[in-house]
């Protein structure tokens, strides 16, 4: 399997996605620029944290426009991997790969700190390896965090299954709608997060429920090709 992990100017989360991806699952991973105009190669495309283009205009706004943004859409129509982490969430929002927004954190402080997620979806690629309900530990570093929609895309996110993670109750530190903190596309191959998976691969860094964000990826890869998954 080979991944792509996206550079703009400004992206400061690009060499933690790549180091995640050596380390938990031992894949292939290439940094890929963001005037790029194939990603053919890659089977799964990583949208890294950061400030893309300096958060000019608002975040994502500028990054939406860049080359390499035509062909992650045509990666996700083919069915390959997306995966917008923080920056990368507002990232894919503003290009319309998935649904709502990102407005700035309700109290409009910066927080970075630890973060109790509920996993709400654990059928998607990147969730299989958890469970319904399980409530892990994945940090968040964000000013624009607080995910809001229409009534009515709520309610089709609900009904569809496309909340992939949740704040854990009485936690969120955002005002996100619904305490959203990912979502997914309909057909579940692109998703939106505001936590760091690629942040918490160890104990040494506070948590490693991160690493079954990479490890579910190559399990669905591997089960889409047909290969069987090492133990």
């Amino acid at each position: 399997m080979k991944f792509a992990v996206l550079v703009f100017p400004g992206s400061n989360c690009d060499i933690d996605c790549f180091k995640a991806v050596e380390d938990t699952i031992g894949q292939e991973v290439d940094y890929v620029w963001h005037t790029a105009t194939d990603l053919s190669a890659y089977d799964a495309i990583l949208v890294p944290g950061g400030f893309s283009y300096g958060d000019y205009l608002r975040c994502g706004a500028i990054a939406q426009f860049a080359p390499v943004m035509n062909e992650v859409k045509k990666a996700a129509a083919a069915g390959k991997y997306i995966l917008g982490i923080c920056n990368g969430f507002q990232i894919l929002t503003e290009a319309g790969l998935l649904p709502g927004a990102l407005l700035r954190n309700s109290e409009l402080k910066f927080r970075c700190h630890q973060s109790a997620l509920e996993v709400v979806n654990s059928a998607t690629p990147f969730t299989n390896q958890y469970t319904q309900g399980e409530i892990i530990n994945i940090p968040i570093a964000h000013g624009e965090g607080n995910y809001f929609c229409d009534e009515a895309t709520l309610a089709q996110l609900e009904s569809n299954n496309q909340i992939v993670f949740r704040y854990a109750a009485g936690t969120n530190p955002n005002g996100s709608l619904g305490d959203i903190a990912g979502i997914c596309n309909e057909q579940g191959n692109v998703v939106g997060m505001m936590p760091h998976p690629e942040r918490a691969i160890d104990q040494l860094l506070g948590s490693e429920d991160g690493k079954r964000m990479f490890t579910s990826i190559l399990n669905a890869w591997r089960e889409q090709h047909g290969a069987a998954v090492n133990s």
